[in-house]
Parts: C-alpha cells; sequence; structure tokens
C-alpha cells in the first residue's frame, strides 16, 4: 500500500490535488474513523427507526384513544418539525436536565444524535407502514380472526408481512434520507465523516477536494443502502402486492 499513498503525494506535489487522507497518516486515520461512525449512526439508527415504525402502525390500530392521540402527536412533532431543531431539543434541552453526578452530561452527544434521528425518522415510517397495514385486504384480516387468532397474532404474523413488503418502496427512500440526514450530528459535534472532513480542511486548506470526497463518500453508502434494499424488495415480492 506505501506505492499508493506515494503515489497520492506525487499528486499533490505535481497537480495540486491535496488528498491527505491517502498518503498522511494521522488525516486518513481520522478520515476512516469519521466513516465508520457515520456508518455506525446510519445502521443503528435505520433500525430503530424500523422498530419505532412497526411499533407505531401497531399502535395506530389500537382500540386505546390516549394510545393513538400518543402516536398521532409524535408523527405531528416530528413530521412538522426541522430535524435539526430536534436534535438540538434533545441535546441541549434533555441534555441540561441529565446531568451526571460530578456535573458532566449524562447522555453523550453520539446518543442524542442516535436518539433524535430515530425518532425523526421512524414518525415517517409509522406512516409508510400504516399505509401498508391499510393496503392488506380486509377479508385476509377477518380469515386471521376466524381462525382465533389475536390482534397482535394477526398483526405479526399475517398483517404485517404483507404490509412490510407493500412498504418496501416508500421505506427504501426514508431510510436513504436517513443515510443523508446523519450529517446533522456535525451540529452537535458527533465526530462523523463531516465533522472529521471539516477539520482536515482546516488542517491543510484542501476545502475543494474534501468536498469532493465526501460527495463520492456519500454517493457510495448511498448505493450500498439503494442497492440491498432493491435486492430485499424483489426477493421479498409477492404476487399481487405492492405492483
Amino acid at each position: 500500500m506505501q506505492f499508493v499513498w506515494d503515489w497520492f503525494r506525487w499528486l499533490n506535489d505535481t497537480t495540486g490535488i491535496n488528498l491527505t487522507i491517502f498518503y498522511d497518516a494521522f488525516d486518513r486515520a481520522r478520515f476512516a474513523s469519521g466513516f465508520w461512525m457515520t456508518v455506525r449512526l446510519s445502521v443503528i439508527c435505520i433500525l430503530l427507526s424500523v422498530v419505532i415504525g412497526i411499533f407505531g402502525a401497531w399502535v395506530q390500530g389500537s382500540r386505546w384513544r390516549i394510545a393513538r392521540a400518543i402516536v398521532h402527536w409524535y408523527i405531528q412533532a416530528f413530521r412538522n418539525t426541522p430535524p435539526l431543531v430536534q436534535l438540538y431539543f434533545f441535546y441541549f434541552g434533555l441534555g441540561s436536565l441529565l446531568k451526571a453526578a460530578g456535573g458532566g452530561p449524562l447522555v453523550s452527544n453520539v446518543t442524542w444524535a442516535i436518539v433524535s434521528l430515530s425518532f425523526f425518522a421512524g414518525a415517517f415510517n409509522v406512516e409508510i407502514f400504516r399505509s401498508g397495514v391499510e393496503a392488506v385486504p380486509r377479508t385476509t384480516i377477518e380469515a386471521a380472526e376466524s381462525l382465533g387468532f389475536s390482534r397482535l397474532q394477526t398483526y405479526l404474523r399475517i398483517v404485517f408481512p404483507l404490509a412490510f413488503r407493500i412498504s418496501l418502496p416508500a421505506l427504501n427512500n426514508n431510510l436513504v434520507n436517513l443515510v443523508k440526514t446523519t450529517t446533522l450530528a456535525y451540529a452537535i459535534a458527533v465526530p462523523e465523516m463531516l465533522y472529521v472532513s471539516s477539520q482536515i480542511w482546516s488542517d491543510e486548506l484542501n476545502v475543494p477536494v474534501m468536498m469532493n470526497v465526501l460527495l463520492v463518500a456519500y454517493l457510495v453508502l448511498v448505493g450500498i443502502v439503494v442497492y440491498a434494499m432493491h435486492r430485499w424488495e424483489r426477493a421479498l415480492r409477492v404476487p399481487g402486492f405492492g405492483q
């Protein structure tokens, strides 16, 4: 690999394209740590937001008016306010109320970013899964009920597997947006890819180069998510559903 690093150093000397993330070990380590932090944020937030969406869609069909009202206002609050404001609310608002014994923060900035972004994307996922549930024929639900299935069993074993297949295209779009929204964690000093890149271009004065690197890196990340979701969508496709 040393030959590769030397080539990038030569590229900088001859053309001025200063890709220190390749030939400088310190910058390379910083960028790699930021890249993996972005991947970690994306994976955790995707999983949590999907769980929130599944649970919220189920509660929306509950007989309890209070439970339905809580989910309704949760959706309204998180869909109709900017995600950056939500991030600040959790980190500066709730975070200032939760202090450890020594006076320091009880919850880290990374945790607050995960919580905020998961709730933000989860609000959209609730509506995505709700629309999928409503697309399942009522006769299918009645057939499950006639066999003695409880409401929870009907949802988990019959309704949701069909609704999930129907919801995959819309879910794909929301999860792609979630990956891109992780850049907002920069605002509370989470050392993700944008944050470490800003440190690198401040030290090396290579802003245009690092901007292009960020563009390519996010294209790769989002491309992987889109490819995986499309493969999953084809694998789970059921004739007559979601066509």
